[in-house]
């Protein structure tokens, strides 16, 4: 590039002027060229450089988040699509993941497996454990009566020498045979009976062929009793013994009895405050008083 020539103003000679002209020559003006720089290519050049390293910043951000995106698909893609997995892939089962997850154990090729016998373990379904306690308790219950039984035979009082049948004949008799006579029903107390005084352990015996509707160690203030419905001549009678000896009774609920029959001993159980036998008779479902009622019809 040729720098452009600059003209100044003419340089004022001073007196080598005025000599000259004095001389009558006219002098040639002088014009003095200086060479610098053009004030467009100073602007040129001062817009380059700024503009070079505008260009250089964005270049190298560009390339910076090239590289970060890179580096996030590169990780994330293979994590996705493993995760993901194929889009018409069938739903996973509990049992297909209890599969994939089973352990297995190698054990050395001489092991043998034991046979296990039914008794070797125990039940574990519903039916079979309600079966077991049903067993169970069945047996319990045979235990319990067979120990009640040998008790009640070895602590039965004795019958030696004493009448299994009581006296008399007819369908009615009295339920013991040796007494003295007590106090009856209506005394004012709720007493609904013949009190017949005897020594404990006397014989009691059925005032009348029946069935046993009742036979008990406890039966309220009865204490041990038993209770016999019988048919006399269309007419259903009910007969009540009570306060009698514990484990003395020879019948029990359901039995059928003849009249006279023995079927305990007298005692003091109860509400009771002396030996003796609580005798009711009841006739559709009313109180008699026994007494007039067995000297009627007690043969």
């Amino acid at each position: 590039m040729c720098p452009n020539p600059v003209r100044t103003d003419p340089i004022d000679d001073g007196p080598a002027r005025t000599r000259a002209e004095a001389g009558g020559q006219t002098l040639p003006e002088t014009t003095i060229e200086t060479t610098s720089p053009s004030g467009a290519d100073a602007t040129r050049r001062q817009k380059a450089s700024p503009r070079s390293g505008a260009f250089v910043r964005p270049v190298r951000t560009v390339a910076i988040l090239g590289a970060v995106g890179a580096l996030v698909a590169a990780i994330g893609l293979p994590a996705f699509a493993s995760a993901s997995g194929p889009a018409d892939a069938a739903p996973v089962t509990t049992e297909q993941l209890a599969a994939g997850n089973a352990q297995s154990i190698v054990v050395a090729s001489e092991a043998t497996q034991a046979p296990s016998a039914r008794g070797q373990f125990t039940a574990t379904t519903p039916d079979e454990i309600e079966k077991r306690k049903a067993e169970e308790a069945a047996a319990a219950r045979a235990a319990a009566a067979a120990a009640s039984a040998a008790t009640a035979s070895s602590s039965r009082p004795s019958l030696a020498g004493m009448a299994l049948v009581a006296p008399g004949s007819g369908a009615v008799r009295y339920p013991v045979t040796s007494f003295t006579p007590g106090e009856g029903p209506g005394s004012g107390r709720g007493h609904e009976g013949w009190d017949m005084i005897a020594p404990e352990g006397t014989p009691i015996y059925a005032a009348a062929a029946g069935t046993v509707t009742a036979s008990a160690e406890s039966i309220g203030g009865y204490g041990v009793s038993i209770m016999i419905m019988s048919n006399l001549n269309g007419t259903m009678v009910e007969t009540r013994y009570g306060h009698m000896v514990y484990r003395s009774r020879m019948v029990e609920a359901g039995d059928q009895v003849a009249a006279g029959q023995l079927i305990g001993l007298v005692g003091n159980t109860g509400n009771s405050y002396g030996s003796h036998l609580h005798f009711e008779v009841r006739i559709g479902g009313s109180v008699l008083d026994p007494e007039p009622w067995l000297a009627a019809n007690a043969g």
